[in-house]
């Protein structure tokens, strides 16, 4: 066994231990584990061809299978996109409609040989299918994005989470395919040196992803999947409802709801007894800032009168005014302020 065999059977016991994780660790939503645990498996049994090819070579039907999986994939991390953004996201009957390539090939391998020319026609497909569903995700993680910023106060860690491990399994997916390419019009005479390259990448992802799941629980909370964007406001929608803005002005001025870390659009809704659908859309489109923005324009403005008391630090300031990271308080005070908090106070102290 050479050191790509190593490392493709290392990733391969590391893919099934998180699997069996995310399976028995108990959790409030259990359908978006269910499905990266399913993507997981899937994954492992296509990467143990590394390691394994007597085996497969062996019992085709077994390899049958394996190949066939691969198309399977995709609609699974898909369908966890989908359950993580989404926390009331239900599976339907109607969605086994996403494995139906999966069965197709499974039937047409299983009748007969794997040509090097049924190969290619099965490798455009499955290539078809990625980039159809990569960009599936990526619209979905844009709308995610959109909402969230409508809707919710709170940095959205979920979105970076989401968007940077797709990015990576698109990157992922580059390296793959190039070697498929070479490898097929090359007589499947292998890389060695790019086959080791792609393994480190996803041994390196792989761990990555364990490390930040099991520290990082926080990350996997989901919206209202019902709740619908909203279209842009014009100059005379603003000038009409100058009211009910100086309305809102005046209740978070005096009231200080920002000052709640978890704050909503639908609670704050409740505390200033305007129905959401109406504060959603005087913050978004009439005041024309994103309810995310519009709570930490507040905020900020607290920050900066807290940070000339030098008996508070910048971290009690933080949580003060409903910061839950030291991170994204600084974004926003820069985005405010143009410069950092403790800048700020050493010019106003």
């Amino acid at each position: 066994m050479n050191i790509v065999d190593d490392i493709g059977l290392v990733t391969v016991f590391l893919l099934v231990f998180l699997s069996l994780y995310l399976l028995i660790t108990p959790s409030k939503n259990k359908l978006p584990n269910i499905f990266f645990a399913l993507f997981l498996l899937v994954t492992s049994l296509d990467i143990s061809a590394l390691f394994l090819q007597n085996i497969f070579i062996k019992y085709p039907h077994i390899n049958t299978i394996r190949v066939s999986s691969v198309l399977l994939q995709m609609p699974l991390f898909y369908f966890y996109i989908k359950t993580i953004c989404y926390h009331n996201f239900r599976f339907r009957s109607t969605h086994w409609v996403h494995s139906i390539l999966f069965f197709i090939f499974l039937v047409l391998f299983s009748f007969q040989i794997l040509t090097k020319e049924n190969h290619i026609f099965y490798l455009v497909v499955a290539q078809l299918q990625y980039y159809g569903y990569i960009f599936s995700v990526f619209y979905v993680l844009r709308r995610y994005k959109k909402l969230h910023l409508e809707n919710y106060s709170l940095q959205n860690k979920t979105y970076r989470w989401l968007m940077t491990t797709s990015i990576l399994f698109l990157v992922g997916n580059c390296f793959v395919l190039f070697r498929t390419i070479y490898e097929t019009f090359y007589d499947y005479q292998g890389l060695a040196l790019l086959n080791l390259g792609i393994s480190l990448f996803g041994l390196g992802v792989i761990c990555w992803f364990m490390l930040k799941t099991m520290h990082n629980p926080e990350l996997f909370t989901g919206i209202d999947k019902d709740i619908k964007p909203l279209e842009k406001g014009t100059i005379e929608e603003k000038e009409k409802y100058h009211e009910e803005i100086d309305h809102i002005s005046r209740y978070m001025t005096t009231q200080k709801p920002y000052l709640e870390e978890t704050l909503t659009l639908q609670s704050l809704a409740q505390k200033i007894g305007i129905p959401e659908k109406q504060l959603s859309f005087l913050i978004n489109k009439v005041v024309g800032k994103h309810f995310f923005d519009f709570i930490n324009t507040y905020r900020i403005q607290e920050a900066k009168t807290l940070l000339q008391d030098k008996e508070l630090n910048i971290q009690e300031i933080m949580y003060k005014v409903g910061f839950n990271s030291k991170s994204s308080f600084n974004t926003a005070f820069k985005k405010n302020v143009s410069t950092t908090p403790s800048n700020y106070r050493k010019s106003n102290t």
